[in-house]
């Protein structure tokens, strides 16, 4: 059984995924009026005091919004902490979430008893994102409350596994809340998500070609423009595998079918292993990229996803 935080309020069972540098208040205020959770990464907000003025921002027009459309309040939102030792932010962006009581925490790159303990003070809840059933037991032993099985084809930092098989093994042994991330970009495919097993859908391609997401209008255009043999899976951009837009790698001088292999231990969000750095050069996304047609306003994606779903629902029940 899902809480109510990700059960209640939501007109789609979709929580969309914090994007590096893109996601910030605009995207997630507007995900969250459409009806699905919206979020951002806590590194977006720079210098970190804009972190307090963007919580401040999210939660006080959510709150309005709510008071004016008491018939249709928006869905809760989520902040991305990256846990790993590399993020020396992370002490003040959690008392951040904390100041604010932030409904939904999503922790990324380890597993920290800490920010659990935390995030529970107040009443929220944390999702954690694995890449394979190791993690996931870890996760879950230090505490956090649900999963994102990070499966092989979704943007960004990736995993290797079929999502039918990782949310299977998952499902052997853990009942609480699972999202499933990896190529998500239909209604369809948020309904086959809860079909293998998955609670929820994690979807972040299709936002990025958003009217509100802050990315450049070549990086909208180009995935618009691509299809899933236009991604290429490297760990030389951040020490990390993940997905990127053969097109932007292209672009930055680089060969995509000849690129080196990172030393993981070098693992760095912030200095560029080449002239050109991750996310901001070189651009993520995941397989699904072929279901976006074009840039559209997020309640335009928003309807559209539950449209395909609906249908979906309609013609496999049918």
């Amino acid at each position: 059984m899902l809480p109510p935080i990700l059960r209640e309020k939501l007109r789609l069972p979709v929580v969309a995924s914090p994007l590096f540098i893109i996601s910030h208040p605009a995207l997630t205020i507007a995900q969250c009026k459409a009806g699905v959770v919206g979020a951002f990464p806590s590194l977006n907000a720079r210098p970190e005091s804009q972190l307090d003025e963007w919580l401040a921002q999210v939660t006080e027009e959510l709150a309005a919004h709510d008071a004016a459309h008491p018939d249709r309040p928006a869905a809760p939102f989520a902040v991305n902490q990256i846990v790993h030792t590399s993020n020396k932010r992370l002490e003040h962006d959690l008392m951040m979430c904390v100041k604010y009581k932030v409904p939904i925490v999503i922790s990324s790159l380890g597993a920290v008893p800490e920010v659990n303990a935390a995030v529970h003070s107040y009443g929220g809840i944390v999702l954690h994102d694995i890449i394979n059933n190791r993690h996931a037991n870890s996760a879950i032993r230090k505490g956090a409350d649900g999963l994102i099985a990070v499966a092989v084809g979704a943007g960004g930092h990736a995993g290797t596994l079929s999502p039918f098989a990782l949310v299977q093994e998952i499902r052997e042994w853990f009942d609480g809340p699972l999202l499933l991330a990896g190529a998500i970009g239909t209604g369809g495919g948020i309904l086959a998500a809860q079909a293998m097993g998955a609670d929820m859908a994690y979807v972040g391609t299709p936002f990025i070609a958003t009217e509100e997401a802050r990315a450049s209008d070549g990086y909208k255009q180009m995935i618009v423009d691509s299809k899933a043999g236009d991604i290429v899976y490297s760990n030389y951009f951040t020490g990390i595998h993940g997905n990127y837009l053969k097109g932007s790698i292209t672009a930055a001088g680089m060969n995509p079918d000849d690129l080196p292999v990172a030393d993981p231990s070098k693992m760095d969000f912030e200095t560029a292993t080449t002239g050109a750095k991750a996310w901001k050069d070189i651009w993520g996304a995941g397989q699904g990229v072929g279901a976006v047609k074009g840039i559209v306003p997020v309640a335009e994606l928003v309807d559209r996803l539950d449209r395909e779903y609906r249908e979906a629902r309609s013609r496999i029940c049918g």
